[in-house]
C-alpha cells in the first residue's frame, strides 16, 4: 500500500461522511467524537441495545473499545458485533487495559473470535496480553493499568499470531506504529513523544480505523497515518498536551494531500 492509497482512502471519508457507531469508553466519548468529526466521518455514540440492532444496519462500522467495561456493556457490545455480522459490517477492537485484569482479557478474545470482520488496535502490552501464551507471549504482558511499557517491536510475534487466529488486521501503536496483515508489515516513523499524555489518543485511533474501514480501508494502515501526521505537525505547534488536544483537531480538519506526501514516513517491513 502506498501513500496514494492512504490519500484516496481519506478522501473517500470525506465524501462519504461514513456513520461510525462507537461502544466507547466514558474517557473518551468527547475525543474520538470529535476526532471523527474533523477527519469527516460522522459518529455516534450508542450504548442501548434496544436501538444496536437498528443503528447498525445503516452504520459504516462498529468500534468496540472496552475503557470502561462491566458486566452491561460486555453483554451489549456481543450484541452489537453480532449485528455488525449480520450487516456484514467491519468490527474495530480496542482491547483497552487488556492483561490488566482477566475480565478486560476474556472479553476482548471473546469479542475477538466473534467478529467476523476485524481490526485490531492496541498499543504492545495489550497486543501481547490479547495473544496469550498460545502466541508464546507473556499473558499479563508488562502493562500498567491502560498504558504500555513495552516497545511496539515486542509486538510483532503476537501481531502476527492474532492475524492467523482471528483473520484480522493488527495495529500496534506506539513510538513506531506497526500494521500487520496476512500479506504485508508495515511501520510508520511519525507522531511525537507528547502524544501519549493526552489521554484517549489510541482511541482516537481506533475511532478513525473504524471510519476508514467503514470506506474500504480495512487495514488500519490510513487512520494510523493520518493520525501520527496530524500529531506531529499538531504537537509541534503545542506547549503542551493541552494545546495539543486542540491543535490536533484543526490539524485532522486540514490535513490534505500535499501534507501527507510531504510529511508520511513509512516503509515496508
Amino acid at each position: 500500500m502506498n501513500t496514494q492509497t492512504i490519500i484516496t482512502a481519506l478522501n473517500a471519508v470525506r465524501e462519504q461522511k461514513p456513520l461510525v457507531l462507537n461502544i466507547t469508553n466514558y474517557v473518551v466519548m468527547n475525543n474520538t467524537a470529535n476526532g471523527l468529526l474533523a477527519l469527516g466521518a460522522s459518529p455516534i455514540m450508542a450504548h442501548s441495545r434496544d436501538e444496536l440492532a437498528e443503528m447498525m444496519a445503516f452504520s459504516g462500522a462498529l468500534v468496540i473499545n472496552i475503557g470502561t467495561l462491566d458486566s452491561v456493556w460486555i453483554e451489549r457490545m456481543q450484541f452489537a458485533v453480532e449485528q455488525a455480522n449480520r450487516h456484514h459490517k467491519p468490527v474495530v477492537l480496542d482491547p483497552v487495559g487488556c492483561g490488566a485484569s482477566s475480565l478486560r482479557t476474556e472479553t476482548s478474545r471473546r469479542i475477538a473470535e466473534a467478529a467476523n470482520s476485524l481490526i485490531i488496535r492496541g498499543n504492545a502490552s495489550e497486543i501481547i496480553a490479547l495473544a496469550g501464551a498460545e502466541a508464546g507471549a507473556n499473558a499479563a504482558a508488562n502493562n500498567k493499568g491502560v498504558d504500555s511499557l513495552d516497545a511496539s517491536e515486542t509486538a510483532l510475534d503476537a501481531a502476527r499470531y492474532l492475524v492467523r487466529h482471528y483473520g484480522c488486521s493488527v495495529v500496534i501503536s506506539g513510538e513506531t506504529d506497526f500494521i500487520i496483515t496476512e500479506n504485508s508489515e508495515i511501520r510508520l516513523y511519525n507522531g511525537h513523544a507528547m502524544m501519549p499524555f493526552v489521554t484517549g489518543m489510541g482511541c482516537t485511533l481506533s475511532a478513525l480505523t473504524g471510519a476508514f474501514a467503514a470506506v474500504g480501508e480495512a487495514t488500519g494502515l490510513a487512520a494510523a497515518a493520518v493520525l501520527g501526521v496530524a500529531g506531529e505537525i499538531a504537537a509541534e505547534q503545542s506547549a503542551g498536551p493541552g494545546s495539543l488536544q486542540l491543535n490536533l483537531l484543526d490539524v485532522l480538519y486540514r490535513l490534505n494531500e500535499e501534507t501527507l506526501l510531504l510529511r508520511l514516513k513509512m516503509e515496508q517491513a
